[in-house]
């Protein structure tokens, strides 16, 4: 009883760490990479740590499902709308660092 009651307690605390906020683990281990036809780009700004920074929101479609991805930087001028791209990058907070753009 004591063993199944501790599984229950581990399970109960694994399960609850995505909630927290502070749990980050897309791409730990092996950096993003997405695919698809550039359907929209726009350039904005995000806060981080009291500062502004620049960067490109970039909508990827691929077989009617669609990924919006957040690049550092003004990256607006590696990406064409209505073009299909492949792209490996890092992922980070609150923006992803490209490694590879292939078209």
């Amino acid at each position: 009883m004591k063993r199944l009651l501790a599984t229950l307690l581990v399970l109960l605390a694994v399960s609850a760490l995505p909630g927290c906020g502070n749990v980050f683990i897309r791409g730990a281990i092996n950096p993003g990479f997405v695919r698809g036809t550039v359907s929209v780009l726009q350039l904005s700004t995000a806060f981080d740590n009291g500062v502004f920074l620049t960067v490109t929101l970039v909508t990827f479609e691929q077989s009617s499902t669609a990924t919006t991805l957040t690049f550092c930087g003004d990256q607006s001028s590696m990406f064409l709308v209505n073009n299909f791209f492949q792209v490996s990058f890092t992922p980070g907070t609150p923006c992803d660092s490209i490694l590879q753009i292939t078209r």
